[in-house]
């Protein structure tokens, strides 16, 4: 197995940028999100692999407001110290093929990929030389890959891109496709606790159980170092869902529309600091994880 030397950053969704927030939306200051939150794990990160100034690309591929989403991120990036921040308005395939936006994903330390669509995301940089680099780079250098909500979806290579939460019981109504595969053997799932998309994500482990489900709740998300070691960063819970050990599941029996039966889920529940093992399916609590390279 080829262990990336680079890092992910996978983001529920709603993470803090130090703005006033819609009241309601977030309970703010739970942990001083601002010092001690998302975005400041990322800019530690980026600045660990830059000896000068960081230089941070933001794709809006997914959103459908990519202007306003790009100068809330290069505003929220500024308020930590990182001022030299690009806007890759990708749109279309051709876009991705661009050589300036090519030359600017070998250039930059850090790449954000914005929320919004993560259909979007697969369908446009699925396939493409601009995908390909940013794999190339993400496991050959001390590089940075976050993406907040489609963008931390999009990033395994089984990627959820539908699915009511309501019916989320019921085979069928949860869509899934291939994601940019950028982890492998995990699904992830974002606004977690907010939506309640618990069935949703553990319908999709329950059609592949080889895979770990990623819940991440608002304003919390994962470091994964190494492809495989998750740290839970932010103000909220991270939940593990691991089908290894699904002994009875009807799933592949029943008709579409109909509920399904899953026996013996397991799940862990994690808060910042908390470590997981993708590989080993461990839970080991609070414990320093090292992000330098070997």
């Amino acid at each position: 197995m080829t262990i990336p030397k680079g890092f992910l950053v996978s983001v529920g969704g709603a993470e803090d940028k130090g703005t006033d927030l819609e009241k309601g939306i977030i309970a703010r200051d739970r942990l001083h999100f601002f010092e001690l939150g998302i975005l400041s794990n990322i800019v530690h990160l980026v600045k660990n692999s830059a000896s000068i100034q960081p230089h941070v690309e933001v794709i809006t591929t997914a959103s459908s407001i990519p202007d306003e989403v790009a100068e809330n991120y290069k505003d929220a990036f500024s308020k930590l110290g990182c001022t030299d921040i690009g806007h890759m308005r990708i749109r279309t395939r051709e876009d991705a093929a661009k050589p300036e936006y090519m030359e600017r994903l070998k250039k930059c330390n850090c790449v954000m990929i914005s929320g919004g669509n993560q259909l979007r995301l697969s369908s446009i940089l699925g396939g493409t030389e601009f995908l390909d680099v940013l794999k190339e780079r993400y496991y050959n250098e001390h590089f940075v890959i976050a993406g907040t909500s489609a963008g931390a979806m999009a990033m395994s290579n089984t990627m959820i891109y539908e699915g009511n939460a309501a019916l989320a019981s019921l085979k069928g109504e949860v869509k899934i496709t291939t994601g940019l595969g950028l982890i492998q053997n995990v699904i992830i799932d974002s606004h977690f606790d907010k939506r309640g998309r618990f069935n949703r994500l553990a319908q999709a482990v329950a059609a592949n159980p080889g895979a770990i489900g990623i819940g991440l709740g608002e304003d919390t998300g994962v470091v994964v170092t190494k492809g495989i070691e998750l740290k839970a960063i932010g103000s909220g819970s991270v939940v593990i869902v691991d089908g290894r050990l699904i002994d009875y599941n009807n799933i592949g029996d029943i008709e579409f529309g109909q509920p399904i039966s899953v026996e013996n889920i397991i799940v862990h529940i994690l808060s910042s600091g908390d470590l997981y093992n993708i590989h080993t399916r461990k839970f080991s609590g609070h414990t320093v994880m090292s992000t330098d390279e070997d």
